[in-house]
């Protein structure tokens, strides 16, 4: 559970983070320590680092993902069928996922 003041210096540092503006080594390392723990946390880190790279939304699916945060939080591991097997790319997935 996050104190009142914790949540308010981590929700300032993420604040800053997804403007674009300086963070320190130390506020990572904080961010960090705390988003390992608590999932809400994790989720805001994860918005965050979205926020900042800009990723407009182009339509309703994005926004729906986007406000349910299941977009991934990789800005390069989504499926392309152009490049990617679709077998490796479910390769580090859990056994029930991968294809037989």
């Amino acid at each position: 559970m996050l104190t009142t003041s914790s949540r308010l210096r981590i929700q300032e540092i993420l604040t800053r983070l997804s403007m674009g503006n300086q963070v320190t080594l130390e506020e990572r390392i904080y961010i960090n320590k705390y988003a390992a723990k608590n999932q809400n946390v994790s989720n805001w880190l994860r918005r965050a680092s979205r926020i900042q790279r800009n990723q407009p939304i182009s339509n309703s699916i994005d926004e729906l993902l986007n406000g349910l945060d299941l977009n991934s939080d990789e800005p390069h591991s989504t499926y392309n069928p152009d490049r990617d097997d679709l077998g490796e790319w479910f390769s580090g997935a859990p056994s029930w996922i991968r294809r037989s």
